[in-house]
Parts: structure tokens; C-alpha cells; sequence
């Protein structure tokens, strides 16, 4: 990174990462959670999962938007010297930056399932799901505008939170031919 570049990470692939874990967790969390009879029951446990599912999927998708788009709009033209992090190094980093929240979250919504069964692990699968809302409406941004949008690696600490949080005050464009990562933040085909 000579002449003042810097390390970016696509703002997608970073919504993206915790997509699938929480997913995964969830409905393993939801599996288990409906062998247990818990408190409620099986029937309460489902239908009150349902609507936490709904309603965190929404949320989700949903936070933040108006400073995603913000930032889309003001986003400025990446530098030549800048360096475009792989889309595997943003999502292991994100991965392992997190994995002791993603363990706890898990941990918790098994919990949950002896007071009300499945609803912790279908409130974990609905965040996940929010999140692919989410890194979707960014890739339908980024065909809007022909082009990618990168934050600064080193405003992703793990006390960052969202590729949107208090230390991003910017972002940078790209062309969509750029990095190995399509619009939305999945894997290039």
C-alpha cells in the first residue's frame, strides 16, 4: 500500500458475512429447540418463532438504511494505489472477529427453547435472512450506480459493528469489474 493507499473491503460482502452463520445457527437452534417441549409448547414456541422471524428479518434489513444510502450517494472514486481485499479474507475476518457473538447467540437461543421452543433459533435465522435483504438491496444499488462500494479495512474493527458504523465516515466506488465478488456481495460466477 505505497503512496498512501489502503486496504478496502467490499461494504456487501461485509453485510453478507454474517448472513449464513446466523442462518445456520438459527435453524440448528430451531431443530433442537422443537424436540423440546419447553414451557409453552411446541405449538406457542412455533407461531411466536414465525412472528419473531418476520418481524427480525424486516428490522434487519431495514437498519440503517438511510446512512447506507448516504454514503452510497457521497461515495468517492477509489485510488489507484488502494488495495481490494478478496472477498474470503472479508468474510473469514468478519467470521472470526465475531465467532465468540455467534457462539453466545447460539448458546442463548438453545436457551431459550426450554421456556419457548424454537423461537430463539428462528429470531438468529430471521437476522440472517435480514442480512441477505440487506447485502441484496446493496447489489441493486451498486448496478444502479455501475459500481462497487469499499470501506476501509481498518475502520472494520470488531467494535465497528456495521461497515456503516461511527468510524466510516466514507466509502469508495469502484467499477462493477472489480474484485472477485459480484454486486450484492456474492461470489463472482
Amino acid at each position: 500500500m505505497a503512496r498512501g493507499g489502503q486496504g478496502l473491503a467490499r461494504v456487501a460482502v461485509v453485510v453478507r458475512a454474517g448472513a449464513a452463520p446466523l442462518w445456520w445457527c438459527g435453524v440448528l437452534a430451531a431443530g433442537i429447540g422443537v424436540l423440546l417441549p419447553g414451557l409453552t409448547g411446541r405449538r406457542i414456541g412455533v407461531l411466536a418463532g414465525t412472528a419473531l422471524f418476520l418481524v427480525t428479518a424486516a428490522v434487519v434489513a431495514y437498519w440503517r438504511r438511510k446512512r447506507y444510502d448516504a454514503l452510497v450517494r457521497s461515495a468517492a472514486r477509489a485510488g489507484k494505489h488502494d488495495v481490494l481485499q478478496d472477498r474470503a479474507v472479508t468474510v473469514r475476518n468478519w467470521r472470526r472477529g465475531h465467532r465468540w457473538w455467534l457462539l453466545l447467540a447460539f448458546a442463548a437461543a438453545l436457551g431459550s427453547s426450554f421456556a419457548v421452543p424454537a423461537a430463539g433459533g428462528m429470531l438468529l435465522a430471521g437476522a440472517g435472512v435480514g442480512l441477505w435483504w440487506k447485502a441484496a438491496r446493496l447489489g441493486r444499488l451498486e448496478r444502479a450506480g455501475q459500481a462497487l462500494i469499499w470501506v476501509r479495512v481498518d475502520w472494520l474493527g470488531p467494535r465497528a459493528g456495521a461497515p456503516v458504523g461511527k468510524p466510516v465516515r466514507a466509502v469508495r466506488a469502484t467499477g462493477v469489474a472489480a474484485g472477485d465478488a459480484a454486486p450484492g456481495g456474492a461470489r463472482r460466477h
